[in-house]
């Protein structure tokens, strides 16, 4: 087993062989044309397209049922709650309760959007690590300034969530046993004033390691990664779906 599990971790899959640009700019435009359509049709061929995604990327269908359980938790709720809620000429009336079909439809829509958008991006992100996906948007041309903000939060909300976790462990060491009064609310707003002054601490501290050690105001984007021919054809089928899509969406 230990093998089999070693030999499914080298494995590589087509998706894999993508660039990390590739991938970004792919999904970015399939799920803005994705916001776009209105045919129940296309999008369900979008859905069918983005279980195909996932295989190549080597995503298991448990994993993939799995995450998107918790897109489509959220979306019951508004498939439910639309329909009710528009005010528009009634469907079906039961008792005091109207359901509108325009108010269904468009329910039914942002659903199919939502699964299928979930399924690119689930798919063409998968197995990128949060570095290599900074990288891959600075080398995109995004501002570095947002770049270094998003690799700094990859590596210190765990810190801060551990630091939290131990502000916590002292204060039940402590007896404290949270309930619906003033001392707990005085208990949380010293436990977050706490955390925000070590957060302080914390990060002049790394500031002064990182100007120990040559640091510019700028992290070098180290990949080696390159654009190939792979590249321009995944590009190029990307175009071609989705203008595919569009023009038959409209007509």
């Amino acid at each position: 087993m230990a093998a089999d599990a070693i030999d499914a971790a080298a494995r590589i899959y087509p998706l894999d062989r993508l660039d990390t640009r590739t991938r970004v700019v792919v999904a970015v435009l399939l799920v803005l044309t994705l916001v776009s359509l209105r045919s129940w049709a296309l999008l369900g061929v979008a859905i069918i397209i983005g279980l195909v995604l996932t295989r190549l990327a080597g995503i298991s269908s448990k994993q993939t049922i799995r995450r998107l359980l918790h897109v489509e938790g959220f979306l019951l709720i508004l498939f439910i709650a639309l329909p009710l809620l528009t005010r528009l000429p009634p469907f079906i009336e039961i008792g005091p309760l109207s359901l509108s079909l325009p108010g269904l439809e468009r329910a039914v829509t942002i659903v199919l959007r939502i699964s299928a958008a979930a399924l690119v991006v689930l798919s063409l992100f998968s197995g990128l690590t949060p570095t290599r996906l900074g990288h891959a948007l600075g080398r995109l041309g995004l501002p570095s300034r947002l770049i270094q903000v998003f690799l700094f939060a990859i590596r210190y909300i765990e810190l801060l969530r551990a630091e939290a976790r131990r502000l916590h462990d002292a204060m039940r060491l402590r007896g404290f046993l949270p309930g619906t009064n003033v001392h707990t609310m005085r208990s949380y707003g010293h436990f977050i004033g706490q955390l925000l002054v070590r957060a302080v601490e914390r990060a002049e501290r790394v500031n002064e390691a990182m100007r120990c050690r040559g640091f510019a105001g700028r992290f070098p984007l180290v990949t080696l990664e390159k654009l190939g021919l792979v590249d321009i054809g995944a590009a190029g089928l990307a175009c071609l779906l989705v203008g595919a899509a569009l023009l038959m969406d409209r007509l």
